[in-house]
Parts: C-alpha cells; structure tokens; sequence
C-alpha cells in the first residue's frame, strides 16, 4: 500500500501521456471507477476526472444517436492547447515591464509597436531585459490583452494609387483640336469644310 502512495506522490506532478491516455480510455471502457484507475496508474483520483473531463465529447454520425464518451486523441489536442496558452500567457507576465513601455509609449507618444521594439533593443536600458517582438506585440493588441487597442495604433500611410501619371515623353501626333484658330469656325475659306476635298462623279 504504500508503494502504491509513493508511486502517486512521485507522479503527481507530471503531466498524463499520450500513452497513459490510451489506458485511461481502455480502463474507463471497461467501467473502472476513476478511483481504481488512478491506483492503476499511480495517479490521484482528480487527475483521472481531470482529464476525462477535457477529453469528452459528443460524437454525430449519420443515422446514428449522438453520443458522448472520452477520446485520448481529444484529451491529447486539448492539453496541448491549453499549454500553448499558457506559454503565451507566462511570457506576457515575464515581459510585463516592458509591455507596460510599450503601452505607454503607443498610448502617450504615439509610437508604432515596431518603433518601441526597434528602440528597447538599441537601448542600453532594457538590455538584458525580456522583451517581446514586434509580431507579439500585434498579437497581444489584436487579441485585446492589452490596454492598447487597434483604434490606437498611428494611423499607416496609404498611397493615392488613383494619382494621374503624366508620361514625360509621349509622341505628340499633332496639333489638338481646340487649339485650332479661331476662323475655322467661321467655314468661309476652302478646305474648312470636309466637302471641299470630296470628288464627285
């Protein structure tokens, strides 16, 4: 018996395996008790509930009864979620002087996210210090973990791509129409009619 309690309390702290996983889902098939399955395999009793919790579903299939039952493949995806997460989340804490910079310097001085990144790495102030990229720094704003948000950020130029462009050597093929004199308009001297260059039969 108290093997069996070492066992837990050495393996209390690591995470379930994909492999460990697959028996949970066998035993738990087999109408073991999450008591029973835990002693198993050295685990407490709430991280067998745990994990049944996170890795059940509800199946759809045509022409059959929905129905919900646990699935390691899903238990697997969902723990690995949650720990990207929770990377995400301990880096922001980390780095959490130098997120309240940059929030700053956006908020008060107007400055892009690139614009602080680019200065706190050429600063000897933040050397050594952690910090987060650009990239991160626009994936904390659009995610709205931060107190700047999109409408804050300097606006981008925008390039006019309807601006007239005028070619500098275009071929003058002659002389406009409206730069013609003035007693063509009158008709009263040959050739200011297009007849007077027709030939009849």
């Amino acid at each position: 018996m108290a093997h069996t309690e070492n066992t837990i309390q050495n393996r209390k702290n690591n995470h379930l395996s994909s492999f460990e996983r697959g028996e949970i889902a066998a035993l738990h098939n087999a109408g073991h008790s999450n008591a029973e399955i835990g002693r198993r395999l050295g685990r407490v009793r709430q991280t067998i509930a745990n994990e049944l919790e996170r890795g059940t579903t509800t199946q759809l299939k045509t022409g059959r009864e929905p129905y919900t039952a646990y699935f390691p493949e899903t238990g697997q995806a969902v723990y690995e979620k949650n720990r990207k997460n929770s990377g995400a989340k301990s880096k922001l804490l980390v780095a959490m002087k130098f997120i309240n910079f940059a929030c700053e310097m956006i908020l008060e001085k107007d400055w892009s996210p690139d614009a602080v990144v680019g200065f706190a790495k050429q600063s000897p102030d933040w050397k050594d210090k952690p910090l987060v990229s650009t990239k991160m720094l626009y994936n904390y704003i659009d995610q709205s973990k931060l107190s700047v948000r999109n409408i804050d950020l300097p606006m981008k130029t925008k390039l006019n791509t309807k601006t007239k462009r005028v070619r500098k050597n275009r071929r003058v093929l002659g002389q406009s129409i409206t730069e013609r004199p003035a007693e063509i308009e009158d008709r009263m001297a040959f050739g200011h009619w297009e007849i007077d260059t027709v030939e009849g039969e």
